[in-house]
């Protein structure tokens, strides 16, 4: 599987469907995100029903990260289509998008685990998701929660501008290089077209 991989000019299905979903869902906390934190406070249920979907992404980010993170550290991906500047500038983007689509939701938990709020994480309205340890039991909450909140948000901003510089850069290759670089990651086509 490895040699075919290594041979292959894409990337494979479960790198093609772990990229996507980890961008929908990206873009899905983005969306909640901005929304949640500008409604006013008269409408404190669906803030309170938006912060817990907003936790729930976050923590699906977070394990879809984690398992992309072991598919590509025991899969090799196609080789890089450009050399010099541009392979080295996409490594280092990827490489902080990985670590962002970690950092992110860690300090979005850690927020939420020193919040003197306390208020409990419940992943879809289902499954009940702990606290981080120490936290709940600082003397100081709530210095604490304001610095992980501006960490967070201040991580989210930065990933955000990466991700659009990523898209626009795949854009680029596509049409001003036409290259086949954002063609290894859109999924195949089936049928005579193919």
């Amino acid at each position: 599987m490895t040699k075919l991989l290594q041979q292959s000019n894409r990337y494979s299905a479960v790198a093609i469907a772990l990229h996507w979903l980890i961008a929908a869902c990206f873009i899905g906390l983005l969306t909640v995100g901005f929304i949640m934190t500008h409604l006013e406070d008269d409408t404190l249920s669906l803030k309170f029903t938006l912060y817990q979907w907003h936790k729930s992404f976050g923590v699906t980010l977070l394990l879809l990260t984690l398992v992309r993170i072991m598919w590509r550290l025991t899969n090799v991906p196609p080789p890089p289509l450009n050399e010099g500047w541009q392979a080295n500038a996409s490594l280092v983007a990827h490489g902080l998008l990985y670590v962002l689509t970690l950092l992110i939701p860690l300090a979005g938990w850690a927020m939420v685990s020193a919040s003197p709020w306390n208020i409990p994480t419940v992943l879809y309205g289902v499954i009940p998701w702990p606290h981080l340890p120490y936290l709940p039991d600082l003397a100081d909450k709530q210095s604490a929660e304001a610095v992980l909140k501006l960490t967070h948000k201040t991580l989210a901003y930065f990933a955000a501008s990466l991700a659009v510089l990523h898209g626009a850069a795949a854009f680029r290759h596509h049409f001003l290089l036409k290259d086949k670089t954002l063609m290894r990651m859109i999924p195949p086509r089936k049928g005579p077209t193919s």
